[in-house]
């Protein structure tokens, strides 16, 4: 499989890209909204990153203990209950006056369900699509993300000049309501990918295996550490350019939605391979520049050249396909994406620490994000030398696999 043409005459992956669309679209909206009130309520940094990035915390718990849920329940009735949650929790942030403490309550919510299920969604795309199609569609999946991101942040700075916060909430329950529907009438009823065990047990027994394998483990990390610590950087966007913040958000997602269509549709397997290390360092090398503190249109193409470096995430995603068995799929893509979110909450919390301490306003930010940058590169190189054991050569000679 190797055109989009091919891809998309899969029906199930067409409803999936649509939801995954209205999802992300979703998110960013109520992510700019929920931003927008703490920045205006706080003027805070740190408490804004928090607002915008830090809910996915919540997601060490519910993987610790009910990460394998991505394999144990059905699909269909796994993503069903992440999306419902979600918009549930999008309701109830609409209502005006809500105290702080509800709103960061809520935010916890659906990062908790999402830990225990929401692996279930690229591990149901490994199911529909074959072997030689995985990167297409994960590519394409995250095109999805970097284009409806570019769509809510660009659209959403624009809404809240005409509308008001709570409308923006509404209308991202609105678009849920609709991925609700499409799943329950789109999907199939696949079965679960294990059956017969304890969800605690099976979890922490997964887990373990996973982080404990000296070829995964490095994966893993690469993964989460030097792209949080770049988040940090864009968890600054707010306090740097305010109200034209969702402008540097669009053109990071259009950059990331660039990378993964030029390495997930048109670079070989060989080729990609190699550019780990080299997309790794583009994620973080041009916000060195920083420090100079850029006008905003040098920010923006600044930001969208290094998020073309999100692109590595692709054939790193590929190694762990090849060294993870197939019925704890759900899981090692549950744990992927519970350690990429709290890798970038923790990112996102450090850099508004760090802008906090350095001052106050658009100069403390830029400053704060060349230091998360300088911390994303060291992280890479030191990263590098674990990767080597998940080369497909290396692979191949030491036949290791979790």
């Amino acid at each position: 499989m190797q055109t989009y043409r091919q891809l998309f005459a899969v029906r199930e992956f067409r409803v999936l890209f649509v939801v995954q669309c209205l999802n992300i679209g979703a998110y960013a909206v109520a992510s700019l909204a929920l931003g927008t009130i703490t920045f205006a309520a706080t003027g805070s940094p740190a408490l804004t990153a928090l607002a915008m990035f830090g809910a996915p915390l919540m997601r060490i718990l519910g993987q610790s203990f009910l990460g394998s849920g991505s394999d144990l329940v059905r699909p269909r009735t796994a993503l069903l209950l992440v999306f419902t949650t979600t918009m549930a929790s999008d309701l109830l942030q609409a209502i005006p006056g809500l105290a702080w403490g509800w709103r960061f309550a809520l935010l916890a919510v659906g990062p908790l369900i999402t830990s225990a299920l929401g692996g279930s969604m690229m591990a149901l795309v490994s199911d529909i699509l074959p072997p030689d199609g995985f990167i297409l569609g994960r590519a394409t999946m995250n095109v999805a993300v970097g284009g409806m991101q570019i769509v809510g942040y660009g659209v959403g700075g624009l809404l809240l000049v005409a509308f008001t916060t709570t409308q923006l909430f509404l209308g991202a329950a609105a678009a849920l309501l609709l991925a609700v529907v499409l799943l329950r009438l789109g999907l199939s009823d696949h079965p679960p990918r294990h059956t017969g065990a304890s969800v605690v047990r099976r979890t922490r027994e997964v887990n373990r295996a996973l982080l404990g394998s000296r070829v995964v483990r490095p994966l893993y990390l690469t993964m989460w550490v030097p792209n949080g610590l770049v988040v940090g950087c864009e968890a600054l966007f707010v306090p740097f350019a305010g109200e034209r913040a969702g402008y540097l958000f669009a053109v990071t997602a259009a950059g990331m939605l660039l990378g993964d269509v030029v390495v997930g549709r048109f670079l070989p397997v060989a080729v990609r391979d190699r550019l780990i290390g080299p997309l790794r360092l583009l994620l973080a090398v041009p916000y060195l520049a920083f420090f100079a503190v850029p006008s905003l249109p040098w920010a923006a193409a600044l930001a969208f050249v290094a998020s073309v470096g999100y692109s590595a995430s692709l054939p790193l995603q590929e190694r762990l396909v090849t060294h993870t068995d197939a019925q704890a799929r759900g899981q090692a893509f549950g744990l992927q994406g519970t350690g990429l979110m709290v890798g970038q909450a923790l990112g996102a919390l450090v850099g508004g620490t760090v802008a906090s301490a350095l001052g106050v306003g658009p100069v403390a930010a830029a400053q704060a994000m060349g230091v998360m940058a300088v911390a994303s590169v060291v992280a890479s190189l030191a990263l590098t030398p674990g990767l080597r054991r998940s080369r497909p050569r290396a692979a191949v000679l030491g036949g290791a696999t979790a």
